[in-house]
């Protein structure tokens, strides 16, 4: 089979072309460009490598629908005082859209990345599951991919742990000093409040700091050095600990307020992909609000095709408007959708 190896330089995708290859596929790497590359030899390096492998290396500039799909997103949801996961919507967008387009159109059957999930068949559906290494499972990054592209893709490490990566990389002369893990925002070096000032597209606006029963004890330097649930960064001394409940951006307003002010039983998750068929009712499901929490369970009470309500079985904190919601049972993904609100 001919497959398109999409790389980045890390372990897990560097594994993964060299297990497809020594299974016998017919493979070539593919590694993409977003414009914001750090000025080294990264890609000089990789190229390498795969000459040393008998791969053919091949560089697509995708800089700008990176710059377009991606990074425009994560300023102008900063810009509505919402806290954005671009990591989820390159997946859909560039690294299984437009990269993926590019390996078809270069004849390849299928594209493979070292993400840790799994993918299933049945006689009708396709299934994306979770990967077998619970702390490393990357499911829920690709909870906006359609049933379509994920019947183009391989994900070897599905079935790995990553330690067992990590000691098939070192049995076999991978280079295991390259950038073993992703950065959270790639294109984003230092603190991403001075990149949205850099843009231009958000100004440094100060406004008052307020707390949930209307008492104004500060001032903040700007909403967007702030999401719901943080606590550093306020500086107002009082009574108890802050954190941040909400950003209203109407009136340029920091609500604080104490821990349990953070909790809810609900919130509206809308533009959903539902990897197969939407459900017509109520159903109980699993949901992650955040990758670093575990899912809880909730009730999904679909509103239109693309829409619905969740209620918690127990109060969550910190349900982050713009965050994504990945909907599962039991290990498989049923499909995802951004927080809107509590309402």
């Amino acid at each position: 089979m001919k497959i398109a190896v999409a790389v980045s330089g890390g372990v897990d995708s560097m594994v993964t072309a060299h297990l497809l290859k020594a299974a016998g596929h017919d493979i070539f790497a593919l590694h993409f460009l977003t414009g914001y590359e750090s000025i080294d030899n990264q890609e000089l390096i990789i190229s390498n490598y795969f000459k040393q492998l008998g791969v053919k290396f091949i560089t697509v500039n995708l800089s700008e629908p990176f710059q377009s799909e991606i990074v425009n997103y994560f300023i102008s949801t900063y810009t509505q005082g919402q806290t954005p996961n671009p990591c989820v919507l390159c997946n859909a967008k560039i690294k299984f859209g437009f990269l993926r387009d590019c390996a078809m159109k270069m004849g390849a059957e299928k594209i493979a990345t070292g993400h840790y999930a799994c993918i299933e068949y049945s006689e009708k559906n396709v299934f994306l599951k979770k990967g077998i290494d619970q702390k490393k499972d990357q499911s829920y990054f690709l909870g906006l991919l359609s049933a379509k592209q994920l019947a183009s893709v391989i994900f070897p490490l599905g079935q790995w742990k990553k330690e067992n990566v990590i000691n098939y990389a070192k049995e076999n002369g991978i280079d295991c000093h390259m950038q073993s893990e992703s950065q959270e925002v790639c294109f984003i070096q230092g603190r991403y409040q001075d990149f949205l000032l850099r843009t231009g597209c958000i100004q440094q606006k100060y406004g008052p700091i307020i707390t949930t029963s209307g008492n104004t004890i500060g001032h903040h330097k700007g909403l967007h050095e702030y999401t719901i649930g943080q606590r550093r960064g306020i500086n107002c001394p009082g009574p108890y600990p802050y954190y941040v409940v909400r950003l209203d951006q109407h009136t340029n307003t920091l609500v604080v307020g104490k821990k349990e002010d953070l909790l809810t039983d609900h919130c509206s998750v809308h533009s959903i992909n539902w990897i197969n068929d939407p459900p017509d009712t109520s159903i109980a499901i699993d949901v992650r609000i955040r990758y670093k929490t575990q899912a809880v369970k909730a009730k999904l009470v679909p509103i239109h095709e693309n829409q619905a309500n969740l209620y918690f079985d127990s109060n969550q904190s910190a349900v982050t408007p713009g965050q994504i919601a990945v909907f599962y049972h039991e290990d498989i993904v049923l499909g995802g959708g951004l927080i809107q609100d509590k309402t």
